[in-house]
This record gives structure tokens, C-alpha cells and sequence, in this order.
């Protein structure tokens, strides 16, 4: 078990193990929004994570029809989109053949559906080869709930769209969750709810806009808050400093005081950086020192936290019960600038914590610094990650049976 590995606590959604499969057309949501480099999957962790489920229902004796969306293919049937390398990455993964379909609801797709034997395995093509898919159109999730007889929705990547495939099938068949759905919302529901103390969340990117519903709910709940990023920077001005050229979304300068404050008020540690690595240029060849103090210099903008806002951090990661990282520290594209984000992946990778990583650059750094395995849980939802953070409802959850 790794290091803080938390148990399953059972959810209030019906699951794989609730319902009889065997026998079953089980149409199964996965999440196979795989990177491709001529037509090569050049990261396979997404399709890793939809085996569990797959094989307890290959396990059961289920006749599995899998279905995912990849790219954005507006409606059309583009080659550069097809699915054909995952069903040949899931064959090998599985020692068995997956089937691939060539369309979605079509002949090809209903013949293969309906010839299926107990244990056999096909994947369609792209959902978002049809128009309908991203409308959540009734009667594209009616075609697609025909193809079987049980729903399971495994893709937590896309639990928050409100789309055929996530939510509408779920009005024409019984609807459960997979393994992995499973797993993300017992471990960070847990790590919300009643987490190991204290309760340390870390936030970066670029704006505030995109965390304010984050922000508010984690001020609820956590014990420290540290903020990095550009969004420090409106932090910063709507505490007085000057920011420079730094991003800042002045529009929001009045919402930061309000945090501030109600962090003060719950009693919360709000932390933010006391010093910044700075450039006079957006890139990664410009010219850069570390800036002490948060007042910014007019030509100069923050690109990363600085040696002391560094230190800062990684202290009150140190004891930590739980940490919950979601973006960078800085401009983690540019080297010069990574290095607040990979000082924080190791602090956190160092900790006895439970420690919970959702978004692309907080996932790229630990990964990029081998520490993927130190962590409790790497979040395969971004977007998903954020609203469940921010405590919304996520519609491919909702539509569930409850048990």
C-alpha cells in the first residue's frame, strides 16, 4: 500500500460489485483522451487506469462495449481522431482481442455489439464523432443505451460534462460506476470530509477566476491555504503591493480582499509568497532575478515564487496530514522558471501526508521528477478535479443509481 493509501469508503452510487453483469451488454464510459504523435499513443496511463474495471467485467463473464471521446472532432470523422490505437494498446494490455467498431451507433457497431459472446470486449469509435454527443441529444444517448443492456461510467476525466455518453445513456439503462470513479471520489471526498489534520491545500495557475469556487469551499475546510501562481499577483494588489507587468485580474482585486478576509476570519493560514523570480519579458530567454518583498518593479513581471517563498512552502507541507495540490508554482513551461512547482513536488513527495494531485502541470511535475509513485493519489480528471474541489455536483456522478 503506498505511502498514506487510503481505504474505500463506500459511496452512495451503485457500483459494478451492486449489479449481476454476467451476460450483461455493458456499455462502459472510459476516459481514452490519449496524446498522439503520428497516430502513437505516447501516454497510455489513461487507458492503465480503465483495466481494473474492464477485466472484473471480462472477469464476470460480461459482454463489454467501450466507449470514449478523443480530441475534439467537432461532429466529423476524422481519421487523426479515431480510437483504432487504443483498442490495439487495450488488446495488448489485455492479452485478448478488442474489437473495433468502425462508427459509434451504426451497422458496424450494432453487428459487433449483438455478435458479442460472454467475455468478449469491443470498443467504439469517438462519440464526438456525432454532433449529438457534446448536446447531450435524447436520441443519440437512446442509439447508444440500445447497443446494451447495463451502463457503467468510468471516466472521471469527464464526469463533469453533461454529454451522451456521461449522463444521457444513464436515462435508458441502469447505471453504476467503475473502479476508478470509484477510487477518485472515495479518496477525495475522504481527504474533504474528514481528512488527516492538518488539511493543507495548495493552488497555482494563471487566475483567480478559475479557483474562486475552490478557494471559497478550501477556506471551509483546510487548515493552511498557500496560493502561487500568477493568481498571487491579484493577492498581492488587493493587499496593497505594486504588481508590475505581472497577470493580475483587477476585476477580481475586491473578491482577494474578501478571501483574506474570510481566511482570517475561519482562522485559516493564508499563505503567499514573500519573495518572486522575476523576468522582463514573457520567455524563456529573458532577463531574470529574484525579487525580495511582494512589491513588484514597474517592466518586471513574476514568473515563479522565489528561495524564500520556497522555503515557506515546503515548511508547511513538512507536517501535514493531508495536501492537495491543483497548479503550478510559476511558469513551469520555462525552465528557469520551474523551479517553485518541482521544490514543492518534492516537499509534498517527502511527507508522510495523504497527498492528493489533480491538474496537468502539478501531475507533470511529480511525474516529470519520478515521484508519481510517492503520492497517494494522482487525480486523472483536471477539470473534474477542480468542481469536485469546489463542491459541485458532478453530472456524470448524479445521473448514477443510488443504492
Amino acid at each position: 500500500m503506498r505511502k498514506g493509501a487510503l481505504t474505500m469508503t463506500s459511496l452512495n452510487k451503485k457500483t459494478i460489485e451492486d449489479v449481476c453483469v454476467e451476460g450483461k451488454r455493458v456499455l462502459v464510459r472510459c476516459d481514452f483522451n490519449v496524446p498522439l504523435k503520428e497516430g502513437k499513443i505516447t501516454n497510455d496511463k489513461r487507458i492503465v487506469a480503465a483495466l481494473p474495471t474492464i477485466k472484473y467485467l471480462l472477469d464476470n463473464n460480461a459482454k463489454v462495449i467501450l466507449c470514449s471521446h478523443l480530441g475534439r472532432p467537432k461532429g466529423e470523422f476524422l481519421p487523426e481522431f479515431s480510437l483504432a490505437p487504443v483498442a490495439a494498446r487495450l488488446s495488448e494490455l489485455l492479452g485478448k482481442e478488442v474489437k473495433m467498431a468502425k462508427d459509434v451507433v451504426g451497422e458496424d457497431a450494432k453487428a459487433l455489439a449483438a455478435a458479442l459472446e460472454n467475455g468478449d470486449v469491443m470498443l467504439l469509435e469517438n462519440v464526438r464523432y456525432h454532433k449529438e454527443e457534446t448536446k447531450n441529444a435524447p436520441e443519440f444517448s437512446k442509439e447508444l443505451a440500445s447497443l446494451a443492456d447495463l451502463y457503467v461510467n468510468d471516466a472521471f476525466g469527464t464526469a463533469h460534462r453533461a454529454h451522451c455518453s456521461t449522463t444521457g445513456v444513464a436515462d435508458y439503462l441502469p447505471a453504476v460506476c467503475g473502479y476508478l470513479i470509484q477510487k477518485e471520489i472515495s479518496i477525495m471526498g475522504d481527504a474533504l470530509n474528514t481528512p488527516k489534520r492538518p488539511l493543507v491545500a495548495i493552488l497555482g495557475g494563471a487566475k483567480v477566476s478559475d479557483k474562486i469556487g475552490v478557494i471559497n469551499n478550501l477556506l471551509d475546510k483546510v487548515d493552511t491555504l498557500i496560493v502561487g501562481g500568477g493568481m498571487a499577483y491579484t493577492f498581492f494588489k488587493a493587499m496593497g503591493h505594486t504588481v508590475g507587468n505581472s497577470i493580475c485580474e483587477d476585476d477580481k482585486v475586491d473578491l482577494a480582499k474578501e478571501m483574506l478576509a474570510k481566511a482570517e476570519e475561519r482562522g485559516v493560514k493564508f499563505l503567499l509568497p514573500v519573495d518572486n523570480k522575476i523576468g522582463d519579458n514573457f520567455a524563456e530567454d529573458c532577463n531574470k532575478q529574484v525579487n525580495d518583498g511582494r512589491d513588484i518593479p514597474d517592466g518586471w513581471q513574476g514568473l515563479d515564487i522565489g528561495p524564500k517563498s520556497i522555503a515557506l512552502f515546503c515548511d508547511a507541507v513538512k507536517d501535514a496530514g493531508t495536501v492537495i495540490w491543483n497548479g503550478p508554482m510559476g511558469v513551469f513551461e520555462f525552465a528557469a522558471f520551474a523551479e517553485g512547482t518541482m521544490e514543492v513536488a518534492k516537499a509534498i513527495a517527502a511527507t508522510d501526508a495523504i497527498s492528493i494531485i489533480g491538474g496537468g502541470d502539478s501531475v507533470a511535475a511529480v511525474t516529470k521528477l519520478g515521484f508519481a509513485d510517492k503520492m497517494t493519489h494522482i487525480s486523472t480528471g483536471g477539470g473534474a478535479s477542480l468542481e469536485f474541489l469546489e463542491g459541485l455536483e458532478l453530472p456524470g456522478i448524479a445521473a448514477l443509481n443510488n443504492k
